[in-house]
């Protein structure tokens, strides 16, 4: 699984990096972003998790 946050939909309201520090973080224009290629198979619920929590629908699962 893969996951992709789309720049112009995030709000930078931190909810998918709570819930999933492994997978989302910062980026320099202080936007979420995603850390990793591949999201590891033991965190894939955890990001699914995030995906679902996004108030903007701005990380899709790949």
């Amino acid at each position: 699984m893969r996951v992709e946050v789309d720049q112009d939909l995030c709000i930078s309201c931190g909810t998918c990096v709570d819930t999933c520090p492994e997978v989302f973080g910062w980026n320099d224009d202080e936007k979420a972003q995603s850390l990793v290629g591949e999201v590891p198979s033991e965190l894939e619920d955890q990001a699914r998790e995030a995906v679902e929590s996004c108030p903007t629908n701005a990380i899709s699962e790949q």
